[in-house]
């Protein structure tokens, strides 16, 4: 339905380095694998990953109803039925909002995106994305923490990648809503837990 070339087109380039076309591009590759394994229309699951972040660019809504609204513009010579598919799965692929996703083409796209968030590339993303806030390297984690985190009483500056690991990243397997999302959400968390654990470690001078 859709090329990579022309999708990249569609990106704008804000020096994001966790949202770059590098991620569209991996979260693709890992989409076509489990549509593969579940029997889900790979067509529709290719060209909903290579869109699905085409609307960070706009600040004043939702990014993926954003980009569901212009997938359909962009692919509009295609069957209605194909493009009402693509845009469901890109409007429901958020964590943390939007409706679930319903569709198995929508269930494999949100798979994959969660897994770029977790296991090593996931730990790459959050130390990234922390660099680029001039967050500190490791922070401790308050046990009341994530219920405050939940209620916005936190403060952002503070909020380190160990923090993201603990309130987001380390609970990404549970969301998993394809059995080969599952299967490859628990090895991939296993790496990633076995690595704060040992940062913790080394933080604290025992190892």
């Amino acid at each position: 339905m859709i090329a990579i070339d022309e999708a990249r087109g569609y990106y704008v380039d804000h020096g994001d380095p966790v949202h770059d076309f590098d991620h569209v591009l991996r979260v693709t590759a890992m989409a076509e694998r489990i549509a593969r394994a579940e029997g889900a229309d790979v067509e529709v699951v290719r060209a909903a990953a290579l869109l699905h972040d085409i609307a960070r660019d706009d600040d004043t809504r939702d990014h993926a109803e954003a980009a569901a609204e212009r997938a359909r513009t962009i692919l509009q010579s295609h069957p209605v039925h194909k493009i009402d598919a693509v845009a469901q799965a890109i409007s429901q692929h958020r964590f943390r909002s939007g409706a679930p996703p319903a569709s198995l083409e929508a269930r494999c796209l949100f798979d994959a995106d969660k897994l770029d968030a977790i296991g090593a590339i996931g730990i790459a993303r959050v130390f990234a994305f922390s660099g680029v806030l001039r967050r500190a390297l490791w922070g401790e984690v308050a046990p009341d923490y994530e219920e405050r985190f939940a209620h916005g009483e936190t403060d952002h500056m503070q909020h380190s990648a160990h923090h993201e690991y603990v309130v987001k990243l380390r609970h990404l397997r549970e969301r998993m809503s394809t059995a080969t999302g599952r299967a490859l959400a628990e090895e991939r968390h296993a790496a990633m837990t076995a690595f704060f654990d040992r940062l913790a470690q080394e933080v604290k001078g025992i190892v």
